[in-house]
């Protein structure tokens, strides 16, 4: 089947008479023209794999089980949609939400201009581009999906593509992609819909290569804006969808962790063991730290050692000052009180700390 027969074009000129062409011939569409809109990404897709994060063509079936998750993907002749297919769907919920907030309906009919999605994608803009647009709406619509993932609070009970239809409309005359046309599944709409998005850095459409635009999605689902989050490098190897070996797969992450590049997160690698710790975290707790000045004297440290018997209380000062940064608490009137009054209660939900 070829790509004019996945994804059909329609005429975007006038007739003759000089008449301009019916721009929403539908009755309910969507038309995706807002210019500053931050990004958003699903959480759903950014926690399980439901894409290949590779730059060829992939026509094997797949399925992923984590826990009681688990997905059923069947590709097209074109083949599995990939990471950079989903920049349409981010792209899309990105104009949904930026409307939302604006106070403007939204629909799972939408008109998206191929330029703009170009642009804010950051992709070059000329007409190889826009064909691979086209090849992109095809993989979108033809891969096929089988998941008991909940959006909306609804699971979807049947086989189901993240875009339920697509067209694409020429210039007549250029031939060249003006238009993009597209239904949302139910299933990924409902995630819009219910709110079940997460912000994105700025610059993730500058993340180059496949697999780190996946591993910093998962690091934003999971990690968040929490100090730290840590993962086996196994399960995030299946999370992630990759189908190369372990070992190859230990080299990227090896790779990502060394390069420091990864946007929002730094990567920490070792035994296998993969720690992302939040930038943003971080220096919130440096800032809060430095807004208190508050240093311990002896008398201090000596009752929240008599409150916390052995640990470190210079350990539970630091906790303290992450849980003060991170939970946007205000600074206390007495921040020694407040400092021993943690370390009570750190010793009571987790006794002493475990011999080594």
């Amino acid at each position: 089947m070829s790509l004019n027969e996945t994804v059909h074009d329609i005429a975007a000129g006038g007739d003759e008479a000089g008449l301009l062409p019916v721009r929403h011939p539908q009755g309910e569409l969507f038309l995706c023209d807002i210019t500053d809109a931050a990004l958003k990404d699903d959480m759903a897709s950014m926690e399980h794999p439901f894409f290949a994060i590779t730059t060829k063509p992939d026509t094997r079936k797949r399925r992923y089980e984590n826990g009681n998750s688990w997905l059923e993907i069947v590709p097209s002749v074109n083949g599995l949609a990939t990471i950079f297919d989903k920049d349409i769907l981010i792209f899309a919920a990105s104009q949904m939400m930026a409307a939302r907030k604006a106070g403007r309906p939204i629909s799972q009919e939408m008109i998206l201009t191929a330029k703009d999605i170009l642009v804010f994608t950051n992709r070059h803009t000329g007409g190889r581009d826009y064909d691979l647009l086209a090849d992109a709406l095809a993989r979108l619509q033809g891969t096929q999906y089988q998941t008991n993932v909940v959006t909306g609070k609804k699971e979807e009970r049947h086989v189901f593509s993240l875009v339920d239809s697509a067209s694409v409309a020429r210039d007549p005359r250029t031939r060249r992609i003006t238009e993009c046309r597209i239904k949302l599944s139910d299933w990924f709409f409902r995630s819009i819909d219910n709110h079940e998005v997460l912000t994105l850095h700025p610059d993730y459409f500058r993340l180059r290569k496949p697999i780190e635009r996946r591993v910093y999605e998962i690091a934003r689902k999971h990690c968040g804006q929490q100090l730290e989050w840590s993962i086996g490098l196994e399960l995030l190897q299946r999370k992630s969808g990759s189908a190369d070996t372990l070992r190859k797969f230990r080299m990227y992450i090896r790779e990502i962790a060394e390069r420091k590049h990864l946007l929002d997160y730094e990567v920490h690698f070792a035994n296998d063991k993969v720690t992302f710790k939040s930038r943003k975290a971080q220096q919130k707790i440096a800032d809060q730290g430095d807004a208190m000045g508050f240093v311990p004297d002896e008398e201090t440290l000596h009752d929240a050692r008599q409150v916390a018997p052995g640990w470190d209380v210079l350990e539970l000062l630091r906790k303290w000052r992450e849980w003060m940064a991170l939970s946007d608490a205000d600074l206390p009137r007495s921040p020694a009180k407040a400092f021993v009054g943690f370390c009570r209660k750190y010793y009571e939900q987790h006794g002493g700390p475990e011999e080594p």
